[in-house]
C-alpha cells in the first residue's frame, strides 16, 4: 500500500513525480518505482516522505480511504464481537478522517456503528453473566432485584418504571430534526413509532397524516387504532393497506406484525411469507426472521428451523455472504431450537 498511497499523496498535492523526487533528494525513476509496487523507498526517507506531506509515518502506511470503509463495513457484518485493538485502530482512523472533513455523514456513520457494535456485543455478554447470576440465586431480596435489572438493561426490556422506559429525549431530538428537514420521512417514522410507544397517541395522529398518499399512512393508522383499543378498526387498516399496495412488501410486514398482535399466528405466517415473496431479488428476510419466531412460539420448532435455513440459503445465493456472524447467528439458532425439540420429544 506504501506504494499506492504515495501516488495518491502526491495527485492530491498536485506534483510530479520529478518534483517530489527533487523534494527528498531522489531520482524521478525511483518515484515511478514506488508507485508501481516496483521497489520500496529505504525506512531513511519515510520521514522526509511523511513531512513532504504532511502526514505522519503511520499514514503512509494506510490503505487508502475507499479500502478502509469497505473492510470497516464488513468487519462491523461479520464479526460478532470485534477485537478491542482493531476496534481502537478503526476508531482512531475515523476520528483523524472527520478532523479533516467533520462534514462527513459517511465516517460519522461508521463511528455510530462501531460504538453500537460494541454496546450490543457488550449487552450479550451481560445479558450472560445476569442469566448465570439470576439462575444461581435463590433468594428474593434485594440483590436479586439489582440483577433483573442489569439483565433488563442488557436486553433493552422494559422495566415497568414510565419515566425509566419512555422516549422523552429522542422524541424532542426529532421532532427539532424534522423541524429543519421536514421531508425526511425516516426521522417521521422514527417520530411516530416513538410516539406510539409512549402512548402519546393525539401527538403521533398529528404526525400520521403527514403520511398521507403513502402506504404507510394506512400502516400508522391501524397502529394508532390498535394502540387506543379498537382492534377491528386495526385490523381493516392493516388489511386496506395490502389492497391498495399490493406490490409494496411493507405492507404485508406491517400486517403480519398486526396480525401477531391480534392474536392470528396462522394469518401472521401468511402475510410474512407475502412480505418476503413479493420482492425482488435481492430479497430483505425480515419477513423469515419474523416466522421463525412465530414457529417457535408454536412449538413447531421444525418449521422455525426451516425458516433459518431458507434465510441462510438467500444470504449465501443473493447477497454473496457465506460466513461471519449474519451466517453463525442463524446457525446458533438452529443448534437451540434443535435442543429444544429434543427436549420436547
Amino acid at each position: 500500500m506504501l506504494g499506492k498511497n504515495i501516488k495518491q499523496l502526491r495527485q492530491e498535492k498536485h506534483v510530479k513525480q520529478e518534483t517530489l523526487a527533487e523534494a527528498i533528494g531522489v531520482s524521478a525513476q525511483a518515484v515511478s518505482k514506488w508507485e508501481t509496487g516496483a521497489s520500496e523507498p529505504d525506512i531513511s526517507l519515510l520521514p522526509k516522505l511523511a513531512g513532504y506531506f504532511g502526514v505522519s509515518i503511520d499514514e503512509l502506511f494506510e490503505v487508502p480511504h475507499a479500502e478502509e470503509m469497505e473492510r470497516i463495513r464488513n468487519m462491523l457484518y461479520a464479526e460478532r464481537r470485534i477485537n478491542p485493538k482493531t476496534f481502537d485502530r478503526s476508531v482512531e482512523y475515523l476520528e483523524r478522517r472527520i478532523k479533516d472533513g467533520p462534514d462527513d455523514a459517511e465516517v460519522l456513520t461508521a463511528l455510530a456503528a462501531l460504538y453500537n457494535h460494541r454496546a450490543h456485543s457488550d449487552h450479550e455478554t451481560a445479558s450472560y453473566y445476569a442469566q448465570r447470576a439470576l439462575e444461581c440465586d435463590t433468594k428474593n431480596d434485594n440483590d436479586s432485584w439489582n440483577t433483573w435489572k442489569e439483565y433488563r438493561e442488557a436486553n433493552n426490556a422494559p422495566c415497568g418504571d414510565e419515566w425509566f422506559d419512555n422516549h422523552f429525549s429522542v422524541i424532542r431530538y426529532l421532532e427539532g430534526f424534522l423541524a429543519k428537514q421536514p421531508e425526511n420521512r425516516t426521522a417521521l417514522l422514527s417520530l411516530i413509532e416513538c410516539l406510539l410507544s409512549d402512548y402519546r397517541y393525539t401527538e403521533a395522529e398529528q404526525y400520521i397524516e403527514h403520511l398521507k398518499g403513502d402506504y404507510a399512512y394506512l400502516c400508522y393508522r391501524g397502529k394508532l387504532a390498535f394502540e387506543k383499543g379498537d382492534r377491528t378498526a386495526a385490523q381493516e387498516y392493516w388489511e386496506q393497506a395490502v389492497v391498495k399496495y399490493p406490490k409494496v412488501w411493507q405492507t404485508y410486514d406491517h400486517l403480519g406484525e398486526g396480525y401477531r398482535r391480534l392474536g392470528m399466528p396462522e394469518k401472521a405466517l401468511e402475510a410474512f411469507e407475502r412480505s418476503f415473496t413479493v420482492q425482488e431479488a435481492p430479497h430483505c428476510t425480515d419477513g423469515l426472521f419474523a416466522k421463525a419466531q412465530i414457529h417457535e412460539q408454536l412449538g413447531d420448532y421444525d418449521s422455525a428451523i426451516e425458516e433459518y435455513r431458507r434465510i441462510i440459503a438467500h444470504l449465501r445465493g443473493e447477497h454473496g455472504i457465506t460466513d461471519g456472524e449474519e451466517i453463525d447467528y442463524e446457525l446458533r439458532e438452529i443448534e437451540r431450537l434443535k435442543q429444544l425439540a429434543g427436549k420436547n420429544e
